[in-house]
């Protein structure tokens, strides 16, 4: 079916800012879903609230993992199967005696369905941004997927493609086919088809028909318009992850059926191995056994849930603690702005202030006008007590006391924990959280919060963050920002466009700009805050030069913050503020900027960003990771730069990149990363990310691989070593290498590692070739080793490219494969970087090359050269040709002139 553009034009991201906070990937990765005596209990599928009401979609949804389940079970060999499934319905269908939200939330779904279709229609895919192994982030179906059966002919029974997109959301293991390179020469100069297994018959059909496989060999490697028609009667049984359309096709492939020369992702980025031996080696596997006898487990049981009213308590720290740093001033700035701004229309929000003890402020009141956020805002704390003394449990248990009062249970709702205090006994209450079926969002403030706050928000699926206790930080806005009803509408949602703070001198200034792009502009809000004196001079122009001054915006002297809400959709474009600290002292200015989507047509560019995890050892290095996109489709060529913040130290900044190198498994996926390790002392961590974009470079793309601020902390445990760090770093393993022969050599391509995982630049190269697949796979350091003494290599991420004859190297002995003649010219290479301490990489991904042309089968690039020197050498001779009969028609003129003066001259 034609796919739907609703993204915009690109060109509208101007330098648009982004600002996101980086969550711990389990709150997005299976942490629900969990395997006992065989079966899966807790896998959450959520439909988006933009799909329309439609019963048959739950009954496909039921029906696709049911006959999944059964089939999974007999393709792991009676190993797993589905037990227990929730599907998330969304608040805007009708209710149906639902069973009650507790905990789960779109954003944390293992499957989601929504109406946004890709370059390919209705392609089901799962978003795998780790490496081998490694679970992926969820599963996407398109509706018209799920309930049009005309697409089965095409995909195969639903209930096959959900195990195939399991295989890769659960195990980490690859597609076997590849769109780009459908053909390949294997080890015996033949053309083979990208297929696992090679058991799968079909035949080659040209423009005109089926053909010989040789025929499709003219045009550089293979003729474009070749395919390879598959069989509809196969006795092949392998493999899922190739083409799980096939009747026959009921297993994975194994060490004994697995395609190693397979140009695929598979073997690309599992070196090798078979989807099955990757499977087998998983945490579900290793934990489990097959069960006995014949029998099939039972169905599985699903369970209907939908969200009721949003409701959300404000639990708040008012301790003695909080009178350092301006701490509860910024929390009276950050909570105003979140009441004010960003609770959604008809929530229900009560306040809770704690000590020692826990007090009501405001039970529930629900949201419906201005007045009701501004009587919110009148009941935030406004001193703190004297007593030093917290008690996050006593804080707790009085926001469950009130928000059970509209419903008799605190399911779905949510707790927003802010304290600064160093409560040893917050564990006491563990069991009572888990089992209210609340939210824990917690924000810790400084340096001196007890270590396992955190732990709370982990168990309940809550976001984390961490404030400093710097006078120019956003982050206390910023984290407040972040926190959104997580029903995964994102045209309700507030995208950030600008969170920056500066301590400027007396009469200095603080200019910026910030440009909206068409896809953003409803409730577009400029919030101006200071820490002393009076406000500094506000000023504000829109694109079109119109002017707002300070008397423009809403001022709250006492919380000392100004905001402006621009009426209507902003105007798109470059927006200008500045501020003057007008006062004769220092002064900490801050500005932030939200906005929402402009039309229900266009989604608005978001960024997404999580960590590998949020708490690491030394010299574990973690890995921050950045979705960026617009609605489903990836924004490339960005910049995205992440900023560390330890408590106690400087900033560190650090680019991330869609390059496919490094911790990037996957090129031009919009999903951006890094190693970071640079850990300077034991403590939380705060982390930002910034994405902006260039209208005049491209960046949208059209097809599927697989703006906020917030903080979440990465809590280092035991170990940073003090002083100066022994290396302990080795270069990231290259992921990218392929090779191409151009003559007589052959030129390797790949992505530069570093010094340090991604950092830097690696001391050398180790490059290793072999006639043998098998040889270079399990003993590279006996391969053939290639002279590199003249490659030298380059800063991480820089496109590096090496040239060598094979002939030097491969004329002595070499093992040769089974099957395999010593006239193949078939090569292998690998190759590991090494740093200066003589730390290794991991060996590369496997390149290939073929030095052997088939007979009558003269690749386009040879015959073009002949051509090429056909014609250079005929126009060549046309061109002496043509010089001789100009010389010599010159000399005869000469001549006759001669000839002519000479008679001349006689007859006078």
């Amino acid at each position: 079916m034609p796919h739907r553009d609703n993204v915009g034009p690109l060109g509208s991201l101007k330098f648009v800012t982004l600002l996101v906070a980086l969550i711990p990937e389990f709150l997005f990765l299976g942490a629900g879903v969990q395997l006992q005596d065989n079966g899966y209990d807790g896998l959450l599928v959520a439909i988006n609230p933009q799909v329309s009401e439609d019963q048959n979609l739950i009954a496909n949804i039921k029906e696709m993992i049911t006959e999944a389940s059964f089939y999974l079970f007999n393709a792991t060999k009676r190993r797993v199967f589905f037990r227990n499934i929730k599907i998330l319905i969304p608040a805007t269908w009708k209710a149906n005696n639902y069973n009650k939200v507790k905990q789960e939330l779109y954003e944390k779904a293992n499957v989601i369905v929504t109406d946004w279709y890709g370059v390919h229609g209705d392609d089901p895919y799962t978003l795998q941004y780790r490496g081998c192994g490694k679970e992926g982030k969820y599963i996407h179906f398109t509706s018209n997927f799920l309930v049009n059966d005309d697409l089965t002919a095409g995909y195969g029974p639903r209930g096959r493609v959900f195990v195939h997109e399991w295989a890769h959301l659960r195990w980490g293991v690859f597609d076997e086919y590849n769109d780009e390179k459908p053909f390949y020469i294997n080890g015996q100069n033949q053309i083979k088809v990208t297929r696992c297994s090679s058991d799968i018959t079909g035949i080659f059909v040209c423009e005109k028909g089926p053909c010989p496989q040789e025929n499709c060999i003219i045009s550089k490697l293979f003729k474009e318009g070749c395919m390879f028609i598959y069989n509809s009667t196969q006795n092949a049984t392998a493999s899922i992850m190739f083409m799980q359309s096939l009747s026959s096709v009921v297993e994975f492939c194994t060490a004994h059926t697995h395609n190693q020369e397979a140009p695929n992702l598979q073997n690309q980025m599992c070196s090798l191995r078979s989807a099955w031996d990757v499977i087998a080696d998983s945490a579900d596997f290793n934990h489990s056994c097959a069960m006995n006898g014949t029998e099939l487990p039972p169905p599985p049981v699903f369970s209907l849930i939908q969200a009721g009213d949003k409701v959300v308590c404000l639990v708040l720290d008012v301790s003695s603690k909080m009178a350092e740093a301006d701490r509860l001033l910024r929390l009276q700035q950050a909570a105003e702005f979140y009441l004010m701004q960003i609770v959604e229309i008809h929530t229900f929000v009560g306040i809770i202030s704690f000590n020692s003890k826990g007090e009501i402020r405001a039970q529930l009141h629900q949201i419906n006008s201005d007045d009701d956020r501004k009587l919110l805002v009148s009941h935030l704390p406004t001193t703190v007590s004297a007593e030093a003394e917290t008690s996050i449990c006593s804080g707790l248990k009085k926001g469950f006391e009130v928000v059970e009062k509209l419903n008799g249970k605190a399911y779905g709702s949510v707790m927003i924990l802010v304290t600064s205090g160093n409560d040893e006994h917050v564990g006491n209450c563990l069991l009572t959280v888990l089992s209210s079926g609340s939210t824990i969002h917690s924000i810790a403030l400084g340096s001196s919060v007890v270590e396992n706050l955190e732990e709370l928000s982990h168990h309940t699926g809550g976001l984390k963050f961490f404030v400093p206790d710097k006078s120019n930080s956003n982050s206390m806005t910023d984290a407040f920002s972040r926190i959104s009803s997580g029903t995964g509408d994102i045209f309700q949602q507030r995208i950030q466009l600008e969170s920056t703070g500066e301590n400027l001198k007396p009469h200095h200034q603080l200019k910026n700009t910030v440009t909206l792009d068409n896809s953003v502009g409803n409730d577009t809000t400029f919030l101006v805050t200071w820490q002393t004196s009076g406000p500094p001079e506000i000023a504000l122009f829109d694109p079109n030069g119109r002017k707002y001054y300070a008397n423009n915006f809403t001022t709250n002297p006492a919380l000392q913050t100004a905001r402006l809400c621009i009426p209507g959709t902003a105007k798109p474009g470059l927006w200008t503020y500045t501020l003057n600290n007008t006062h004769h002292s220092l002064q900490a200015l801050k500005v932030t900027v939200t906005s929402r989507a402009s039309s229900s047509a266009m989604p608005p560019a978001t960024v997404e960003a999580f960590v590998e995890r949020d708490s690491t050892h030394f010299p574990q290095p973690v890995m921050i990771y950045a979705n960026v996109r617009k609605g489903i489709y990836p924004i490339l060529n960005a910049t995205v730069t992440a900023t560390i913040e330890p408590e106690a130290a400087d900033p560190i900044a650090l680019d991330l990149f869609d390059n496919g190198a490094g911790a990037d498994i996957i090129k031009n996926d919009g999903i951006y990363s890094r190693y970071f390790f640079s850990f300077a002392v034991n403590g939380r961590y705060s982390l930002k990310v910034h994405v902006s974009h260039s209208p005049s470079i491209s960046g949208l793309a059209y097809s599927i691989p697989g703006s906020r601020a917030m903080y979440v902390p990465g809590y280092i445990a035991n170990g940073v070593p003090a002083g100066p760090h022994p290396d302990v770093f080795p270069p990231c393993k290259i992921t990218d290498l392929h090779a191409v022969k151009v003559e007589e050599e052959v030129t390797l391509f790949w992505t530069a590692p570093g010094e340090d995982y991604d950092q830097g630049h690696a001391n050398s190269y180790e490059i290793r070739i072999s006639k043998s697949l098998q040889n270079i796979q399990d003993d590279f350091n006996n391969a053939i080793l290639v002279n590199t003494s003249k490659l030298n290599p380059q800063q991480a991420g820089t496109k590096e490219v090496f040239t060598f004859s094979p002939k030097l190297f491969t004329n002595g002995p070499d093992h040769q494969p089974d099957g395999e003649t010593q006239e193949s010219h078939r090569i292998y290479v690998a190759i590991r970087a090494i740093d200066r301490n003589s730390l290794k990489s991991a060996v590369s991904n496997i390149a290939q090359a073929s030095l052997f042309i088939p007979p009558n089968s003269v690749p386009i690039l040879v015959r073009d050269n002949l051509i090429l020197k056909g014609v250079l050498t005929a126009v060549g001779l046309i061109g002496i040709i043509c010089l001789t009969i100009v010389v010599t028609h010159c000399i005869l003129n000469r001549k006759k002139r001669a000839d002519k003066k000479k008679n001349g001259t006689k007859l006078i």
